[in-house]
């Protein structure tokens, strides 16, 4: 038997699972669903041990053996033979929301299930196994243990702030389901103490993982499921006046129609489209982590392929195959279900820019826009004005060509005209600074306001026949135009505007140019070709080689590389399934049968040609039927009762790791890319703020360029989330033996690895902070290392005797142990209390009568106004003289 033992980050407490291995092609998984202390599991662990060995009293022969350590599940997989399991065993923190950590995966480790001696084997078994595991799962697949990165912040922040009486109801009634005495022991004696935590299921769309956990999803604890995404994660800080403000990209790929550039086209007969990619960008105020007293906004896009059925014949060998219509499709049958989803998760409207040529000598790109304004001027006819799908046609590729105009201006001009329409998510109400200061542009923004904040309604969903560098230039145009907006909401800039060649735009360029080519590597099988300084047309002479690299290697893949990587993803998704007596993966001459499901079978229901949309949807528009509060969304919703000292739902605790040892080197937040060390210019000491424009050779990057090769390298070094990630952890969460670390000679191997590398890293540092760190003659205008004046350092001496005799003490007070000692430093007394005291609002405390007095008495002396002396002062006086003279 396999033991799978789970922990917190804590390691107090612990669930177990055990496998069973004697069954050759069935997964029979146990989990007995009690929550075990370390005391408990170390004694179950050691009984297990003990009952095991092969001799009794024979220590040599361990009954029970470490097979692997590792920080979750990927899922379990079966092709002809038994089941195999995928954990991963390396990972890197990417990203951070509200003290949720984002994990990127660096390794994984298959293991066989069923024992040898009861193995059957199958001669395709290791094809099948190695075609698996040519989807890297190293590469831009991330997890997060408690925060839902399948949906959207606004999903996820709304569903916290749903009233808990509409959830009761559903709640007592799935409490039977799965019903688990252990879950709320100890709590029903505590009274009012208990705290309720509401989790939702992911979005299946944009879980890459979920066939994977499908055989054990109904028989584990729901801590045991982990999903993950795929697309890319960056993360970046913005210091403005040093004040922290994170940016972060997320950008989910969906799994379904997933696959490669040329073999992946337009959309399937369910209305899935090929290299659909939801984008959300993500601000917040990171001096305040908490989601309920923090600032947080966020935008969302999407990409996707034109939602009609065309494709191209790569075996043609032509650099641009010509697109092929695949089938008629009048009534707009595909679109409608594409949309139908798009009003689901976002609501109206639903704005389409489409970026494919209009003019051509040889009619290609033309194609796909004549039948996509078809098929949008159908489905608008039978949905309301005000919900209706904007369509907003631009030949991008004309006008970059074109010498009189600006593609750039022309896309702000769009940005703005669609960001005025979606609006934006924020979670607190407008400031007061926009009431006392009205933005004409602010009080046209589109969106729903309630009471708590802001939603955004709708979407902009951006195509060109790619979906790679046009559309990641406009994208990242739009994404501009909503970062000022969001700036603006959480009172960090007084107008919603930001300008080129300042350091946050820099910054935030740089991230979307990482999420560029990450998402062009997926899909293309190259990076990004032409980027937004290609199109601001101050690209350097040397991208024109790079270019043309880019678009060599993109064919190359598409040619050769890209039928294999189709097949990887199709075995890993579970698209095909092997089976005996049935053709294999490689004998099939297309995969066109198996993500069109309606080849195989016939549905039995037929949807409306007119009313194409799910019912109840129209009801809630503008807003988004996934996020109201109706019984069908309650039903995808648990609720869970918790102490509230509980370790899981402790912010503090889970960031902070207190009961951990933590070094700064290794410290995430000190990592990540930073405005002010990566992108301030060297002279700053006039305006360092973020949003002041720079000249092109201003930047901390270009000053620092003509330093080593090496140095340079290290400064200009594009990671897949732009930030230097800290040295990635060795597993030790999730064992199968007692011990609940890793034992001493892994901590020894993974120090000597390590330790290299940490000194690299903190050497490149020093020498960066070097160069960047300005005189104090430059920063404050004067230079603080000369020495003072005579007159200066009298005062300071008469200052520090004047203290020396008020604090003057009898030596005797001072000798008291160590441990009055201590208490005496942390048991300070506040000399004044707030009442409320955060970022937003300080109310000042209130001072006695006596003290008023005091400074008024004071006040008065310094104008000259000398109040008469009383007995007390006298003798306080002649107590002083005493002191100090006699």
């Amino acid at each position: 038997r396999y033991f799978l033992v789970g922990s917190n980050p804590a390691e107090t407490k612990y669930r177990v699972l055990k496998i069973d291995r004697t069954e050759p092609k069935d997964l029979v998984i146990i989990d007995d669903k009690h929550v075990y202390t370390q005391q408990e599991v170390r004694e179950l662990l050691g009984r297990l041990d003990l009952g095991n060995r092969t001799k009794i009293g024979q220590k040599g022969s361990s009954g029970l053996s470490r097979a692997v350590s590792a920080f979750g599940v990927v899922g379990f997989v079966r092709f002809l033979e038994g089941y195999y399991i995928v954990l991963i065993t390396k990972r890197r923190k990417m990203a951070d929301i509200g003290g949720h950590a984002i994990y990127k995966i660096e390794d994984t480790n298959m293991i066989y299930i069923p024992n040898d001696s009861v193995r059957v084997t199958h001669p395709d078994e290791a094809r099948y196994l190695r075609i698996f595991q040519n989807v890297d799962l190293s590469s831009n697949f991330y997890f997060s243990y408690s925060y839902d990165l399948s949906h959207s912040l606004q999903y996820n922040l709304t569903v916290l702030r749903m009233p808990l009486e509409t959830l009761k109801t559903e709640t007592t009634q799935s409490r039977q389901e799965s019903f688990d005495i252990f879950e709320d022991e100890g709590l029903s004696t505590q009274g009012g103490s208990g705290v309720f935590g509401i989790c939702s299921k992911p979005y299946e769309k944009y879980v890459w993982n979920g066939k994977l956990l499908e055989a054990v999803k109904n028989t584990v604890h729901r801590d045991w499921l982990l999903y993950i995404i795929h697309g890319f994660c960056g993360q970046s800080k913005l210091l403005i006046y040093g004040h922290p403000v994170y940016v972060t990209l997320i950008a989910r790929r969906s799994s379904k129609f997933a696959g490669t550039r040329f073999l992946k086209r337009g959309a399937n007969c369910e209305g899935d489209v090929a290299n659909e990619v939801e984008t959300e960008q993500i601000l917040y105020d990171a001096s305040v982590m908490s989601f309920s007293a923090g600032s947080y906004s966020s935008y969302v896009q999407v990409r996707g392929s034109v939602p009609l059925y065309w494709s191209q014949d790569i075996s043609t060998m032509m650099p641009k195959p010509p697109i092929t219509l695949d089938q008629a499709d009048p009534f707009a049958h595909v679109a409608a279900l594409h949309f139908d989803q798009m009003l689901q998760r976002f609501g109206s409207p639903i704005i389409i820019l489409n970026l494919v040529k209009e003019r051509e000598k040889r009619k290609h790109e033309r194609i796909l826009s004549e039948e996509l304004v078809a098929a949008v001027t159908y489905l608008n006819q039978f949905l309301p004005p005000e919900h209706a799908i904007i369509y907003i046609p631009w030949d991008m590729a004309k006008y970059t060509k074109s010498k009189l105009c600006n593609v750039l201006d022309r896309l702000n001009v769009i940005a703005e005209s669609v960001v005025k329409k979606t609006g934006f998510f924020v979670n607190r109400p407008d400031s007061y600074c926009s009431i006392l200061r009205p933005d004409e542009k602010w009080n046209e923004l589109g969106g729903y306001v309630v009471s708590t904040g802001r939603l955004q309604t709708g979407v902009l969903r951006t195509n060109c026949v790619d979906c790679l560098d046009r559309t990641n230039t406009a994208q990242f145009m739009v994404g501009k135009c909503a970062l000022a907006y969001q700036l603006y909401s959480l009172g960090l800039i007084d107008k919603p505007n930001l300008q080129f060649d300042t350091d946050a735009v820099r910054l935030f360029e740089e991230l979307y140019e990482d999420h560029g080519d990450t998402l062009s590597l997926q899909y293309g099988g190259s990076q990004l070709v032409h980027r937004v300084k290609t199109y601001r047309k101050i690209a350097p002479w040397t991208q024109h080689s790079k270019d043309i690299m880019q678009t060599l290697s993109r064919y190359y893949s598409n040619a050769f590389s890209d039928a294999d990587r189709q097949d990887s993803i199709n075995l890993f998704l579970g698209v095909f399934k092997p089976t005996e007596g049935k053709p294999h993966l490689w004998e099939l001459p297309t995969d066109f049968y198996l993500h069109h499901k309606n080849t195989l079978s016939l549905s039995q229901t037929r949807r409306s040609y007119t009313y194409w949309w799910t019912t109840g949807v129209l009801k809630h528009l503008p807003l988004p039927f996934d996020e109201v509060a109706c019984a069908e969304n309650r039903r995808k919703l648990t609720v869970k009762k918790f102490h509230k000292y509980e370790e899981e739902i402790d912010i503090h605790n889970e960031f902070f790791r207190p009961y951990e040892l933590s070094s700064f080197d290794e410290t995430f937040c000190l990592a990540m890319t930073n405005s002010t060390r990566d992108f301030m210019p060297k002279n700053v000491g006039i305006d360092p703020s973020p949003f002041t424009v720079r000249k092109p050779d201003e930047t901390g990057k270009s000053v620092l360029g003509n330093k080593s090769n090496r140095e340079e390298t290290v400064l200009q070094r594009k990671t897949a989330a732009s930030a230097p990630p800290p040295p990635s952890e060795e597993a030790v969460s999730s064992s199968s033996e007692d011990d609940s670390g890793t034992d001493k000679e892994d901590e020894g191997a993974v120090s000597q690895r390590s330790t290299p590398v940490k000194v690299t890293d903190t050497g490149d540092n020093t020498k960066i902070t070097e160069t960047v760190v300005q005189s104090t003659k430059d920063v404050y205008g004067v230079n603080l290392s000369d020495v003072p004046s005579e007159d200066d350092l009298t005062i300071y001496t008469r200052f520090v005797q004047l203290g020396q005799s008020q604090h003057k003490q009898d030596k005797s007070s001072q000798q008291f142990c160590s441990k009055h000692h201590l208490d005496r430093v942390i048991n300070l007394i506040p000399i004044s209390s707030f009442s409320q005291d955060n970022i937003y609002e300080v109310q000042p405390p209130r001072a006695d009568r006596k003290s008023i007095e005091i400074f008024h008495a004071h006040i008065q002396a310094g104008r000259g106004n000398m109040q008469p002396l009383g007995r007390e002062d006298f003798l306080m006086y002649r107590e002083y003289i005493r002191n100090r003279y006699m």
